[in-house]
């Protein structure tokens, strides 16, 4: 019997669990009740578990329905990525490619990777969103974006394919006019709270109630790097940059690593940047050109 399972069954599955209800499911599928109740019915039937618990006002998942949605949630994923391939191979050239970038990735190598995109695809208009944080994901989830690039391990989706590109280095860095660039001994993580620290916003809601690497409770959030950036330079606080956007002014001395650490060994850390997609929907052929370059440039960095 489980040959006969369909995957408009599975559907209807997920669509009632993760709406909460018989009724939610049907509206949001655009389906009568009934039909959406007996579609159930005889998926527990073919399964021989019941998956939802009726006593109550709401139906609930039992034991055995939430073990098999994580089941059923995977095929599903498993069957669009295989038809967005599917579609990808006899799709035409896109009008318009648009990306989105984690505000931590290189610009130059994103700059040279469009260009050569370009050399093949002249006619394709791009549209570039830099965001940070949970903002590439995001654009991703919400279908604003076709490809992307995403920088650390903090936000993750089964949805999202990623490939790993490179390793991005940020360095925990200060005014050479700061306090805290003159400090002859090593700096604690509490002389780092005693300042102000300049720290990147989400405007995303995917990290809503976390802070990633905030150490002190005096904080300036701002809206985009090269602020984040501008503030540091000027004095305001410290902060972690990326190493390739401060490594001129830490040479010419505008800036110095901190004393600490705390943050790192030389406070710095590495981080993986990826390529990100949805893995239901297809790459058409100057997307998977952009992917194609970015790949290649990305493997020539030294690590």
């Amino acid at each position: 019997m489980l040959d006969a399972l369909t995957l408009d069954q599975m559907r209807t599955f997920v669509a009632v669990a993760e709406s909460g209800s018989f009724r939610a499911g049907a509206a949001k599928l655009l389906r009568v009740q009934s039909a959406v109740s007996h579609s159930i019915a005889n998926l527990e039937g073919q399964l021989g578990v019941f998956l939802f618990d009726r006593s109550g006002h709401r139906p609930v998942l039992t034991a055995e329905g939430q073990t098999l949605l994580t089941n059923v949630r995977d095929i599903l994923l498993r069957v669009d990525a295989m038809r967005a391939r599917a579609r990808g191979l006899g799709e035409g050239v896109e009008l318009e490619l648009p990306l989105v970038v984690d505000t931590l990735f290189p610009t130059v190598i994103l700059g040279k990777a469009l260009a050569e995109m370009r050399v093949h695809y002249p006619s394709v208009a791009i549209r570039v969103a830099v965001e940070p944080l949970g903002g590439p994901l995001d654009a991703l989830l919400q279908k604003r974006c076709k490809i992307g690039i995403t920088v650390g391990e903090h936000f993750r989706d089964p949805q999202i394919a990623l490939q790993a590109l490179s390793s991005v280095a940020m360095v925990a860095v200060v005014s050479a006019e700061h306090p805290l660039a003159n400090v002859s001994q090593a700096l604690a993580a509490s002389d780092l709270a005693d300042h102000l620290q300049i720290v990147q916003s989400d405007p995303s809601p995917l990290s809503e109630g976390r802070d990633f690497g905030v150490i002190s409770p005096q904080t300036c959030r701002v809206s985009n790097q090269d602020m984040k950036h501008a503030l540091i330079l000027a004095g305001l606080g410290w902060g972690r940059l990326p190493l390739w956007q401060v490594d001129r002014d830490l040479q010419e001395k505008r800036l110095v690593r901190l004393a600490t650490r705390s943050l790192g060994r030389d406070s710095q850390v590495i981080s993986e940047a990826y390529l990100a997609h949805r893995s239901d929907e297809p790459l058409g052929p100057a997307a998977r050109a952009l992917a194609q370059a970015l790949l290649r440039l990305c493997s020539a960095i030294p690590s």
